[in-house]
């Protein structure tokens, strides 16, 4: 990428989901191949990926593919394969966690570092781009500040990638074990049971409770919609969004609310460029609070804020619709502004809990809307006069983005002039990529000059069932023509056919960026659990670049007592406004709040939380069931390494 490029990063379930992402304005995507992704259950094979990247080559947009959880010896070949299988079929770039793929003999395909990798830090950024890796996902967690820090320290041809829009994890990537340890289900190998989305009830260390069956560790959605000029400014030129398990209506509002900011960004700052060719139009009005989103928040962008937690529901609540105004044996009436639609899902709260209706039947009667639910009113619990109804599933609005909902175009200069034998078509494209076609035909004059030229505009002018806009028709001709209508389609036809060709050659992949010599060195010499090493070849990579001593990974099984299960930004001290940085300059306060620990309890399941101030950090403290720790990791078996060449 440029210097000054702009990348636009989409989500896909499944390539047909990719192939609407582009359509509605992204610059790449990236999608999950057969396996070794970091979301288990959003795997594509190869012959997809191929349909996704001849697709999304013709608008010279890319495709990522997610090779990021960590691999025991075992798997290295089958990884090695599947690599190669991906390049053969055409992926710009993998999106790589475990460090042994270095080790291994791969073909030249670009390198991506996952946000998996745990990149907070300058340091830890440079080591990764001296060691190859050609862009970084940062920690979700990093402010712009620090963002901008990390730019400054790496080289100028590194591209930041940053999450701008979708779940979080609260824990920084890589760097959460809880379900591991309770249920052997790892998140590290794509498979996170998300005990992060449970009620807690949270005791202080006297044994009081501080909050009751609470979703503590639950936070809001990534949104960074008022952030993008400043990412910008401090750096990032790959804006990633959430969500390879989201339906393909996420992914069209989303890229395309983004697109339609990043485009206005542009237009405003001329210097920026977008990473990939055509105009998208949106034949819809994005809107990000439509679709599903624990409510909003720009996370640690601007420094630590109190409100980023989705405490009292992890699901979808929606937006405020209106309020009950009357209850009847078998419906009720909501007093709403909205339009309604059959089909539209609504919900309330009582007792703290998020309770979901579906209004099978809808009627407008004056100011208010009777709702006939799919259950019986009387099983609605808690439901009253008064009470607040959102809408979290707009029916009418989904089944807009179930039709056709944008088109992208490459926009095209076009020329017709006349050759020795006949007539020429010559297409230039916006990124300056020529075609022509020819056609060998008797030179007619036309017998109504004045409907001549409008009459070649009209044929000329039918490029609507291809990626291309006519822009600007030049006519080359020493007197008006007549052609008849079926030359013309055909020459157009040719023309748009070698301007397909023209620019599927013209496309280059980016390949695997060097090494730096001699390697690199490691900023650390010792390395933990938490770096994740779980094969000989992350062993190697490490050992290579100065580490002196490695421990296995947590899926190892060798850490038998209570360690750090998760280490994160979020401190629940300070959303309970229980933090001792809160407490100073607050007479008859300062000095008496402290961080001692808490407790996480979850029925009968218990973790410890400790709080390391200095950093600004917590601890979820905790150890590994016994029959987890007991059953056999996966089989170690020796292999061969194959130099890098």
């Amino acid at each position: 990428m440029k210097r000054n490029t702009l990348e636009l990063l989409a989500p896909a379930k499944t390539a047909a989901i990719g192939k609407e992402a582009i359509l509605h304005g992204a610059d790449a995507v990236y999608i999950g191949g057969p396996s070794f992704g970091a979301r288990d259950k959003a795997g594509n094979s190869i012959s997809d990926i191929a349909s996704l990247v001849e697709y999304a080559h013709r608008f010279h947009a890319k495709i990522f593919v997610t090779l990021n959880t960590i691999l025991h010896d075992a798997e290295l070949e089958p990884a090695r394969k599947m690599v190669i299988d991906c390049y053969n079929a055409g992926v710009d770039a993998l999106i790589v966690q475990d460090m042994g793929l270095l080790e291994l003999d791969l073909p030249p395909i670009d390198l991506h570092a996952s946000t998996q990798c745990d990149i907070r830090t300058p340091e830890k950024a440079k080591f990764l781009a001296d060691v190859g890796f050609s862009q970084l996902v940062l920690a979700r967690e990093l402010t712009i500040n620090e963002i901008a820090a990390v730019r400054a320290a790496v080289p100028q041809d590194t591209v930041i990638e940053h999450f701008i829009h979708g779940a979080l994890c609260v824990a920084y990537s890589g760097q959460c074990f809880i379900s591991h340890a309770q249920t052997g289900r790892s998140a590290n190998r794509g498979d996170c049971s998300q005990a992060c989305r449970l009620p807690y009830t949270v005791q202080d260390n006297q044994g009081r409770v501080v909050a009751f069956e609470k979703h503590v560790l639950s936070v809001k959605d990534n949104n960074q919609s008022d952030n993008l000029n400043a990412l910008i400014n401090a750096g990032v030129r790959s804006f990633k969004i959430e969500g390879r398990y989201k339906e393909a209506p996420y992914v069209k509002n989303i890229t395309g609310h983004y697109r339609k900011l990043l485009d206005e960004i542009m237009e405003a700052r001329p210097e920026l460029a977008r990473a990939s060719s055509g105009t998208t139009k949106l034949l819809f009005t994005p809107d990000p609070d439509k679709t599903f989103h624990r409510g909003a928040t720009d996370y640690f962008s601007n420094g630590r804020k109190q409100d980023i937690g989705a405490f009292d529901t992890p699901t979808f609540v929606g937006l405020p619709l209106g309020t009950v105004s009357k209850i009847g044996p078998d419906w009720i009436e909501i007093e709403t502004s909205e339009t309604m639609a059959n089909g539209d899902g609504l919900n309330y709260q009582h007792t703290r809990v998020s309770h979901g209706i579906q209004a099978n039947v809808v009627k407008q009667m004056g100011k208010v809307w009777r709702v006939w639910p799919n259950e019986p009113v009387a099983s609605l619990q808690g439901l009253r006069v008064g009470d607040t109804i959102n809408r979290n599933r707009d029916h009418d609005w989904e089944l807009l983005l179930t039709k056709k909902s944008a088109e992208r175009k490459i926009s095209i200069d076009a020329t017709l002039e006349e050759t020795g034998d006949g007539f020429a078509l010559i297409l230039s494209d916006e990124d300056d990529i020529h075609a022509h076609a020819s056609l060998v035909c008797e030179k007619q004059a036309a017998q109504h000059p004045g409907e001549a030229e409008q009459n070649l505009r009209e044929q000329l002018d039918r490029f609507g069932s291809t990626d291309y806009l006519l822009h600007q028709l030049t006519f080359k001709l020493a007197q008006p023509r007549f052609i008849p209508g079926s030359l013309l389609n055909k020459l157009r036809r040719d023309a748009v056919a070698a301007l397909d060709e023209a620019r599927l050659a013209a496309y280059v992949r980016t390949p695997r960026k060097a090494a730096s010599e001699p390697p690199a060195r490691y900023p650390e010499e010792t390395l933990s659990y938490l770096a994740n090493v779980y094969n000989s070849a992350a062993q190697a990579f490490y050992s290579k670049h100065g580490v002196r001593l490695i421990a296995a990974a947590y899926e190892q099984h060798e850490e038998a007592g209570e360690v750090s299960l998760m280490i994160t930004r979020h401190c629940i001290r300070f959303s309970l406004s229980l933090c001792p940085k809160q407490a100073k300059g607050i007479t008859g306060v300062q000095g008496q709040v402290r961080a001692e620990p808490m407790t996480l309890i979850n029925g009968n399941e218990k973790l410890t939380l400790k709080f390391d101030c200095k950093p600004c950090e917590m601890h979820v403290i905790g150890k590994m069931k016994k029959h987890i720790l007991k059953s056999a990791p996966p089989s170690v078996v020796p292999i061969t390494f194959h130099p890098i060449k």
